[in-house]
Order: structure tokens, then sequence, then C-alpha cells
């Protein structure tokens, strides 16, 4: 993907990022997430909008280094989406922590609770 490709697709809004996401997603069948040195994965507070967590996620890992461009101690990693449906979006739901799916060039994010987010993922994956 060419740089004007992927900064294109990050200017899209929130809901165009949303639905690019599930479409990637159904295709490939992987997410990516940010881990750090540690191998912990990043989550991020959004205190501006109620005080929560959640798990920033991304189609591919082209999108995922962009967003850790100015960090180097994130790395992106990727998640099989069967492991993500069936073992992450419990554990999400369980801990109490949103989803974050796709942070856009200006920081904006389609924020989600994990129950919806697998809801959408399997009505993706019925369209195949």
């Amino acid at each position: 993907m060419s740089n004007d490709d992927l900064n294109a697709i990050l200017e899209l809004d929130c809901e165009a990022r949303y639905e690019y996401f599930l479409d990637i997603v159904g295709e490939e069948r992987e997410v990516w997430i940010l881990i750090n040195s540690e191998e912990h994965f990043l989550k991020l507070h959004a205190e501006d909008q109620g005080d929560f967590e959640y798990l920033p996620l991304w189609p591919s890992a082209a999108f995922a280094e962009d967003y850790a461009a100015n960090d180097s101690d994130l790395t992106p990693r990727s998640i099989p989406l069967p492991q993500f449906l069936n073992r992450w979006l419990p554990g999400l739901d369980k801990d109490g922590i949103d989803v974050g799916v796709f942070p856009g060039a200006d920081k904006s994010v389609w924020i989600t609770g994990p129950e919806d987010l697998g809801q959408d993922l399997r009505d993706e994956l019925a369209r195949f």
C-alpha cells in the first residue's frame, strides 16, 4: 500500500474507517494491536469522554505501524480472528475495556463494546 493510499484511508471519518476495518478483517481474518517490549498490549484512556479504557485495533500492520511511528517501543502484533472473537473479546468485556477501532490521522476513533464488535465481525464473516 502506498503512503498516499494509507493517508487517504486514515483521513476517512470514523464510520468509514470502521466499515473499512470490517471489510479488511473479514477478508484477512486477523486484527492488529500494538505491543510494547514487555509484550503488554497498548491500552488507551479516554479521560475527556468519561474516563474509560479501550484497546485500539487496526485492520493491517501498515496502519498500526503508522500509528506507532513516533514510539519505538511499540510493535504491531497480529491476532487471528477466531482467537480474537473467542478469547480476546470476552476477556475485554469481562475487564470492562472497550474497543477503539482504527484510530485515524486526527486521532479520532470508533469506540464500541466488545460484544457489538464481535457481532459486527460475525455479520461480516457471514457475507463471505
